[in-house]
């Protein structure tokens, strides 16, 4: 069971419209999940942009979440950029006002996070890194290209066996601005939206 907060921005963000073209958009992910699950294998699930930041951050947090609220098992969702900066604090703050809990295992210029999403469950290591580092899979997973920019300028990602682009919207563009705090919230919410769909249509019997 995930955290009560959780579980009351999941029944919210499940009210948000997801279109016909976005929905289809998103079939690759769920046929990749459900034939994983049909044959009875791990499920490695890499999200990549380009700096590892924010919606990379944000898509690995709410896929593993929604695969636990669904009750898909052997999921396990990872991040990664083409290079490595910072997770960005305003990512981690969506994250914390729906109710994960977040604690700040470093203080260094990559941060290094716990985000925890079930009393139960591991808690997610959320930083900075390239979709190679070691602490990632190094093959057998889905590529999931989060962003325009990593999907355009890298065209091969070594060990992945499927490459799916669900890209979002940069919330980076309103840093600084009034907004901020509305568009990262807002972005992390149509994230979740699609991340329980996907979940939600997996056949687990």
């Amino acid at each position: 069971m995930v955290f009560q907060e959780i579980n009351n921005t999941i029944a919210a963000v499940k009210k948000l419209e997801i279109s016909n073209k976005r929905k289809l958009a998103l079939q690759p992910f769920v046929d990749y999940v459900q034939a994983k699950v049909s044959a009875c294998k791990n499920i490695n699930l890499n999200f990549i942009c380009t700096h590892n930041s924010r919606r990379s951050h944000l898509s690995q947090v709410w896929a593993q979440t929604a695969a636990h609220y669904y009750d898909v098992k052997s999921v396990y969702c990872y991040s990664g950029g083409t290079e490595a900066t910072a997770m960005f604090p305003m990512a981690a703050q969506a994250l914390s006002a729906a109710g994960f809990q977040i604690v700040k295992l470093s203080e260094t210029e990559n941060p290094v996070y716990s985000i925890k999403y079930a009393e139960n469950e591991h808690p997610l290591i959320g930083f900075s890194k390239t979709y190679d580092n070691d602490f990632n899979p190094k093959g057998e997973f889905a590529a999931l290209m989060t962003c325009d920019h990593a999907d355009e300028n890298c065209p091969f990602i070594v060990g992945c066996e499927a490459r799916i682009p669900v890209r979002y919207n940069d919330p980076k563009a309103f840093d600084n601005t009034p907004q901020q705090a509305e568009k990262y919230t807002e972005r992390s919410n149509q994230i979740a939206s699609e991340m329980l769909y996907v979940f939600s249509q997996i056949n687990i019997e």
